[in-house]
């Protein structure tokens, strides 16, 4: 590996997390497990015994007592829930990810208050309307924060609707909420990219397609990918990170930035955005990458031209603060070391 790379520091790990050396030795062992897991003969039978070892694995390290889909990632199981779920109208919170929000394009959006939480009055009418599938995030992938899912499920419940969760950046961090069905990806958590599921309570709750999955999913099952799953949410463990953001809160608020945390319902703690004084994001993020820190911005860029992050324009944040946003995330091998040297090249930026 070219040691300029070796030498740097990641700090992007909400987008993807290096794959753990656990993940990938259980990837080598599953690619000398090379047949068909859907095949009949003696070769096939042995690669489906791992494929369902594998799905009996992943559900004992999540605590899930429901059902697992395995897909190519978090975007098609929310696809899967989003499409096929036996349920009325479609309600996406605003602040969920491009993934559920293009996949629903024309679902109803539930607002959030400027501290990133569900607007719950709003929720409470909407539920009422007809018996929905509302889709929620455990916690947002450019602030952090985190819903209150088990208000969110009390009440959905109640109105004899179905909860889907995005838990693509809380899975292999902390509990599975309260939910109906639940989206994870092994990347984020140091498991390898490709691979992802759908949890569901019961198969009934979804309307079969066919093919492979218990007829829930077409195309053949990426068995490797799903041992690397297994293997990296097992190594999880209870601490998920031995590094804190909190020294480099520190930094940002002595320097006169903004702390987007402070303006939180309910930051978490690996996942972090601020706001320089006076520097762009786009700005930021070149300067912190030619010092050797990869981070990403909390603003998207579009056919060159800058736009609000529509999770920052959700909660009300004014176009120019927004402008300055970064985020960095810490992942299962961020050392504090890690967050010390960032917070020092932030502070002579800033």
């Amino acid at each position: 590996m070219d040691p300029a790379i070796t030498s740097r520091i990641y700090l992007d790990h909400a987008a993807t997390s290096p794959l753990r050396p656990e993940a990938k030795a259980a990837m080598d062992e599953g690619f000398a497990i090379w047949a068909n897991p859907s095949s009949p003969h003696a070769e096939g039978r042995k690669a489906r015994a791992a494929l369902e070892d594998a799905r009996a694995r992943v559900k004992a390290a999540l605590g899930w007592e429901g059902e697992v889909i395995f897909t190519s990632g978090a975007s098609e199981a929310a696809a899967l829930a989003l499409t096929r779920a036996k349920a009325g109208a479609r309600l996406v919170g605003a602040v969920e990810h491009d993934c559920v929000l293009g996949t629903v394009p024309d679902a109803e959006r539930l607002p959030v208050r400027s501290d990133g939480a569900l607007d719950m009055e709003v929720l409470a009418e909407a539920v009422q309307r007809e018996t929905p599938l509302v889709a929620v995030q455990q916690v947002n992938s450019e602030t952090g924060n985190r819903q209150d899912l088990t208000s969110v499920a009390d009440m959905v419940r109640e109105a004899g609707g179905l909860l889907l969760a995005d838990c693509a950046q809380g899975a292999g961090k902390m509990a599975l909420p309260v939910c109906d069905m639940a989206v994870i990806s092994a990347h984020k958590f140091g498991g390898p990219i490709g691979i992802g599921a759908l949890l569901v309570k019961d198969y009934a709750m979804l309307e079969p397609v066919g093919g492979h999955e218990r007829g829930y999913r077409r195309g053949t099952e990426n068995l490797p990918g799903a041992l690397g799953m297994a293997a990296a949410l097992e190594a999880c463990g209870e601490s998920y990170s031995s590094a804190s953001l909190d020294p480099l809160a520190a930094v940002v608020r002595d320097a006169g930035g903004v702390w987007l945390g402070d303006l939180l319902s309910d930051p978490t703690a690996n996942i972090a955005a601020m706001a320089m004084p006076s520097m762009s994001a786009s700005a930021q993020v070149m300067r912190l990458d030619m010092a050797g820190f990869a981070v990403s911005q909390g603003s998207a860029c579009s056919s060159g031209t800058m736009k609000t992050s529509h999770v920052l324009k959700a909660m009300g944040l004014d176009d120019d603060l927004a402008a300055r946003v970064i985020r960095v995330s810490i992942g299962w091998n961020t050392t504090p070391e890690d967050v010390a040297a960032f917070a020092e090249a932030w502070r002579g930026l800033a």
